[in-house]
């Protein structure tokens, strides 16, 4: 499995079109109540926009797709919205897994899934294992998801890797491949919409360069016209990972950190 080198220690290559793009789809509730709905149709309107947002994005270029569907703290939510999101969840694999591997996607689920119920670990290993060898874009849903139980397990991993390991000795190359999405580079693009303006203990290793974009915009209005508004808006960003403008002018490609 390719492993990716931090942002803090090399510089990536930088593009007009991001490689990887990470969402907190924020808004299904409110985008209901607004309409005097319970708040799981927002959830199930929701889930039409992820579709039309995967199919963009491999449209338009982007290796790497990841979205927050259920948080380690989602669990605080109303007994029915979680069992209703746990109903959505494996109805929406089950469904949709067969339509990836059409479209060459291969799908992972990164968390803690010990949580989730036999069925749903059952069908989230098949649906890896049916599309692995795909390979236009690798959309990635975070279930049971947090940023720092990432980079706790990425510890642990690392420790059980290197036994004999001494404090001093831990460094970002030995702890990178334990985290649960070494098989990605770092997210150029985040993107949260209905207008929060926080990450949510949402890939906090992973976010330490990336580019935060909120709109005020609900999930399931969130189409793909807002996404490319989103990637213009990525588009004019000065990526400099540490350096100077007048760095970027004379060497904006540097591999020097």
């Amino acid at each position: 499995m390719t492993q990716h080198i931090s942002s803090t220690l090399l510089v990536p290559e930088v593009s007009a079109i991001p490689r990887h793009v990470a969402i907190i789809m924020d808004g299904n509730g409110r985008w209901a109540s607004k309409r005097f709905m319970p708040r799981v149709a927002g959830h199930s309107e929701g889930l039409s926009a992820v579709r039309k947002i995967v199919e963009e994005c491999r449209r338009l270029g982007v290796e790497y797709l990841t979205v927050f569907a259920f948080s380690s703290e989602n669990w605080r939510r109303p007994p029915e919205e979680v069992g209703f999101l746990m109903k959505l969840f494996l109805k929406s694999l089950k469904s949709e897994v067969s339509k990836l591997a059409e479209n060459d996607i291969a799908l992972k689920l990164v968390g803690d899934l010990s949580r989730f119920d036999p069925s749903i670990q059952e069908m989230v290993r098949s649906s890896e294992e049916l599309t692995a060898a795909c390979k236009s874009l690798t959309f990635t849903i975070a279930a049971n998801y947090g940023g720092r139980w990432d980079i706790l397990q990425a510890m642990q991993g690392c420790l059980r890797a290197n036994p004999n390991l001494q404090a001093e000795q831990v460094t970002e190359e030995l702890l990178q491949p334990h985290l649960a999405m070494a098989y990605a580079p770092e997210p150029d693009l985040f993107i949260r919409t209905g207008g929060e303006q926080r990450v949510s203990n949402f890939l906090l290793w992973q976010l330490a360069y990336t580019e935060l974009y909120f709109t005020d915009v609900l999930w399931p209005d969130f189409d793909e016209a807002q996404l490319r508004q989103a990637f213009e808006w990525f588009g004019q960003r000065e990526r400099r990972f540490g350096r100077t403008s007048a760095q970027l002018i004379a060497q904006p490609m540097s591999d020097v950190a």
